[in-house]
């Protein structure tokens, strides 16, 4: 076991540039999830990493020794792809046992380290069957068993969940988890999924056009975003154009004064970012703002907001039948309200 290190890690294919400057460290038993849109950059990070692509520029530290210029075998990784790429011509324990003969093995200690992974990922009774008599999630479990029998230092998960249904994600991304704490693995997953990384990584690093644009927990990827990206991409965000009139005082471009914590503001074009779910809003005949849609979600329910030409969407947990709020209708009149600290103000470039 051991920690990741990347310093300055670039990859350019001739005038175009698919990573640039990445920095991070993946401490020892941590995870650490690449989140961003398609083409940002986070698998061809990942697979610098494991040693399929050589990078441009930086350097690569496992454990603290340089591994930039190894192949991939001799790393000490364990990857799970998102295709799985299981032989298909080969039994689920010879799949699992596949690494450990390319790193010469013996044959007795190849057999327990192969029952040993595979009681891991509870298919050690399903060791002689083929792959296509494996569901979606067998599949899966039986590619996570293969990366971990070699015991790798570090281990690379590439949007491991993607071919899964919904039902059977929310369970695999939970055995993963509990399976990484309790092993202790250090971990880098990518992924595009926004609840996969909120529910799995200890921290996470959001990616645009192959740049970081922030790093840190959850909690301070969604209370404190850095930018307007971070704050839209991780989780849903309400940014309003504008300008800080006077402290704690935000003038929309449409016209409408909301108010925010702020008594300074970055300099330039600014924006208010404000969640969805900390906004409160109550029937009221007198009240400035109108119903515009309302969404029933079952446990939850979504409304948009109209107030003096700024549309506001709003997330409320669904209220009983008998409360007044669950028969707000287009067009009905309402009052708004949330604490002036919900409201972030953010550079708009």
């Amino acid at each position: 076991m051991g920690n990741l290190v990347l310093q300055g890690l670039c990859k350019r294919y001739g005038a175009s540039t698919a990573v640039e400057r990445v920095d991070l460290e993946v401490r020892q038993g941590e995870m650490v999830a690449l989140l961003g849109p398609s083409g940002c950059g986070k698998t061809t990070t990942l697979r610098m990493v494991a040693g399929f692509i050589p990078p441009s520029e930086g350097r690569i530290l496992i454990g603290g020794q340089d591994v930039t210029h190894r192949p991939a075998y001799a790393r000490d990784t364990g990857m799970v792809f998102q295709s799985y790429a299981l032989f298909p011509h080969m039994s689920v324990a010879q799949n699992v046992a596949f690494g450990l003969e390319m790193r010469k093995v013996n044959r007795a200690d190849r057999d327990a380290r192969v029952l040993e992974a595979l009681r891991l990922v509870r298919l050690d009774q399903l060791g002689d069957r083929l792959p296509r008599q494996l569901s979606g999630g067998q599949q899966q479990r039986v590619a996570l068993a293969r990366a971990l029998v070699v015991n790798p230092a570090v281990f690379l998960l590439d949007e491991p969940l993607s071919n899964l249904d919904a039902k059977l994600r929310g369970e695999v991304r939970m055995e993963i988890r509990a399976l990484q704490q309790r092993l202790g693995l250090t971990t880098l997953i990518v992924t595009h999924d926004q609840e996969e990384a909120l529910t799995m990584a200890d921290r996470l690093v959001v990616m645009e056009q192959g740049r970081v644009r922030q790093i840190g927990t959850a909690e301070e990827l969604y209370e404190s975003p850095a930018d307007p990206f971070v704050a839209g991409f991780v989780g849903r965000c309400n940014l309003i154009e504008g300008r800080l009139e006077a402290p704690g005082g935000f003038r929309a471009s449409s016209g409408a004064l909301l108010h925010c914590a702020a008594e300074a503001a970055p300099p330039g074009a600014l924006l208010l970012a404000l969640r969805p779910e900390r906004i409160g809003l109550a029937p009221d005949a007198a009240g400035g703002a109108r119903i515009a849609a309302v969404t029933y979600l079952g446990a939850q329910t979504e409304y948009v907001v109209e107030q003096d030409g700024t549309r506001l969407m709003i997330a409320r947990p669904t209220p009983p039948l008998a409360d007044p709020l669950r028969q707000l209708a287009v067009g009905d009149a309402v009052v708004l309200s949330w604490e002036a600290s919900a409201a972030r103000l953010l550079p708009a470039a």
